[in-house]
C-alpha cells in the first residue's frame, strides 16, 4: 500500500528531499514501513516503468528510538542496492508548549448596586472566520474590585493557535447568578507581549468600555488589569522522551512452578507445541517485538522463577534462564525464546509462586537509573505467571517501593487460574497500598489475563498490555521534574 511519494530530485546522487510523510503514532503496534527508491525516467506515474534504486524496510519504532538512522538500500532479496544509502529523521508534529498566566485587577468599575462587583475575565482568539473565539473563562472572585485569580495553564495552540504573535482579545465582566453579566471592560494583546511580565515587573493592562469612553471627556479606564506572571513551558509527551535518547530496558520474568504442569506433557502450559508455540511465548512474542525497538543494544535480562536448578537442585526465585547469572542477557526477542526452550529439560517445577524477589531484582537497577538525574532509562518487567502469588505481602510492599521508580511491571496470566491477586496490584479501581498501609506514588501494575486473547489477533495482546505505559513514562519523569535528555527550551 503506497502511502505517499516525494518530490523527483532532478540529475542528483545525493538528494535530500524537501517533503515530509506524515505518519499517525501508535506506541503499543509494529507499525512497518518501506521506503523504495526510483530513479523518474519518464513522466509516467506508474512505478514499473522506472528503474528501481534499491530499498529499506523498518518499523516505525526503531526510526523514532534513533531520532535519525542511515541504513544500506537493499534489492528485494535482500542484497544491497550497491553503494546506496537512505537516512530517516524524525519529528513529533504537534505543539506541546504550555502558557500558565497568573492574573490580577485592580479599581475595576462598581456594577452592583449595594456593592463592588464580582469579576471574572474571558480570553478570545480570532476564529477562522474572523469572529472571536472564546477560549478561556477564570473563575469568579466574589465581592471585590481588586481581584486575584488563581494561576490557570492551557496549551498555547489553544490560547493563540501557537503564535505568541497573534493578537488576543480579554473581557472583563461582573458575574450575576440570573446569567446578564455586566460587561466591565476589555483590551487586546498577545502572548509575546504578556510574556514580558516578571514577577517584580507585573504588566499592567487599561481596561476600556468603549461605550462608556465615548460618552465621557475625561475617561481614562475600568480599572487595570495585571498580568502578574506568564510563562510558557512545555508539556513533554512520550514521543519527545523517545525522540530525545530514553531507553526502554525489558526484562522477563517466567513462573516455573509445578502447578503448570510437566512441560513433556501436553497439557501443561509450559509444553511447546507442534507449532513451536505456547502461552509463555505467545506473552513474550507480543510484548518483546513491541518494547525491543526502543532498546539500542536488544539485550534482555530473562529470569525464571519457583524452579529448582540443577547441581543441587536448591529452589531460585530469580535465576537467569540462560544459567549465566552474572549475564542473564539474550539477545532480542528470539535470544530469549531460545533461552527459554533451551531450560525446560534442565530444571525441576517446583514452588512457591514468589513474585517479589523478581520485582526487587529489576527495581535495585531502576534504582541505580535515578542517581543520574536525567530521562535516559526507563524499565518494563514483563512476568508470565500460571497462578496465585505465595508471597502477596511482600509483592504489595515490593510493588509500592518499585512505584517510586522509573518502572512498570506487566502480569501476563496464563491458564485458566483465578486471578483476583493479580486485579489487586493492577491499581486501576483503587490504589495499592502494601501490607504497613504506605500507598504507591503511581499505577505501575497491569494485568491482562491470557484466556481474554486465545481468540484474538495477537496484536491486540500487545495493545491491551502496552496501552498504558506510555502515560506511566511520562508521569515519572514529571513528577520527577526531568525534561527528555536533549529538549529544547519552550
Amino acid at each position: 500500500l503506497q502511502l505517499d511519494r516525494t518530490e523527483t530530485a532532478v540529475n542528483n546522487l545525493n538528494p535530500a528531499f524537501s517533503k515530509k510523510f506524515i505518519v499517525d503514532y501508535h506506541f503499543e503496534e509494529v507499525q512497518k514501513l518501506k521506503f523504495a527508491l526510483f530513479d523518474q525516467d519518464k513522466s509516467s506515474m506508474q512505478l514499473y516503468e522506472h528503474d528501481f534504486l534499491g530499498e529499506f524496510s523498518c518499523t516505525l519504532g526503531t526510526i523514532v528510538s534513533s531520532k535519525k538512522i542511515t541504513r544500506t538500500l537493499l534489492l528485494g532479496n535482500g542484497k544491497p542496492a550497491g553503494k546506496g544509502m537512505i537516512t530517516i529523521a524524525a519529528q513529533e508534529l504537534s505543539d506541546n508548549r504550555v502558557i500558565t498566566l497568573s492574573m490580577a485587577g485592580r479599581k475595576l468599575d462598581k456594577k452592583d448596586l449595594f456593592g463592588k462587583s464580582d469579576p471574572f475575565l474571558e480570553f478570545y482568539k480570532p476564529g477562522d472566520d474572523g469572529k472571536w473565539m472564546l477560549v478561556h473563562r477564570t473563575e469568579v472572585i466574589k465581592y471585590t474590585l481588586d481581584p486575584v485569580w488563581k494561576p490557570f495553564t492551557v496549551p498555547l495552540v489553544s490560547l493563540c493557535d501557537g503564535d505568541v504573535e497573534k493578537l488576543i482579545k480579554v473581557m472583563c465582566y461582573d458575574y450575576d447568578s440570573d446569567g446578564g453579566h455586566d460587561f466591565i471592560g476589555e483590551f487586546q494583546t498577545s502572548v509575546a507581549k504578556m510574556c514580558e511580565a516578571q514577577d517584580a515587573f507585573p504588566l499592567e493592562l487599561e481596561c476600556i468600555n468603549p461605550k462608556k469612553q465615548k460618552k465621557k471627556k475625561n475617561y481614562k479606564n475600568s480599572g487595570i488589569i495585571i498580568v502578574k506572571s506568564c510563562k510558557i513551558t512545555r508539556d513533554f509527551s512520550f514521543l519527545d522522551y523517545i525522540l530525545g535518547g530514553c531507553q526502554l530496558m525489558f526484562t522477563v520474568g517466567i513462573d516455573f512452578t509445578a502447578s503448570n504442569g510437566n512441560p513433556r506433557d501436553p497439557s501443561s502450559l509450559h509444553y511447546i507445541n507442534p507449532m513451536g508455540t505456547n502461552e509463555y511465548l505467545s506473552a513474550i512474542w507480543a510484548v518483546g517485538q513491541i518494547i525491543q525497538d526502543y532498546d539500542s543494544d536488544k539485550m534482555f535480562p530473562a529470569l525464571g522463577f519457583g524452579a529448582q536448578l540443577p547441581p543441587d537442585w536448591k529452589v531460585s526465585h530469580e535465576f537467569a534462564i540462560n544459567f549465566n547469572p552474572t549475564n542473564p542477557f539474550c539477545s532480542g526477542v528470539e535470544g530469549i525464546v531460545q533461552a527459554y526452550s533451551a531450560c525446560l529439560p534442565h530444571i525441576r517445577f517446583y514452588g512457591p509462586t514468589n513474585f517479589s524477589p523478581i520485582v526487587n531484582h529489576v527495581a535495585r537497577f531502576a534504582a541505580q537509573a535515578t542517581q543520574q538525574e536525567a530521562a535516559s532509562q526507563y524499565f518494563i518487567l514483563l512476568i508470565i505467571t500460571d497462578g496465585v502469588i505465595s508471597d502477596m505481602d511482600e509483592t504489595r510492599h515490593a510493588v509500592v517501593q518499585a512505584s517510586k521508580l522509573p518502572m512498570s511491571i506487566i502480569i501476563v496470566g496464563v491458564g485458566n487460574a483465578d486471578f483476583a491477586a493479580m486485579e489487586f496490584l493492577d491499581g486501576d479501581s483503587r490504589v495499592l497500598r502494601s501490607h504497613t498501609g504506605e500507598e504507591a506514588v503511581r499505577d505501575i501494575v497491569q494485568f491482562v489475563p491470557f484466556r481474554d486473547f486465545r481468540n484474538a489477533p495477537k496484536e491486540t495482546l500487545a495493545k491491551a498490555v502496552l496501552a498504558e505505559l506510555p502515560q506511566q513514562v511520562v508521569q515519572y519523569f514529571k513528577h520527577r521534574n526531568l525534561p527528555p535528555i536533549n529538549s529544547e527550551p519552550a
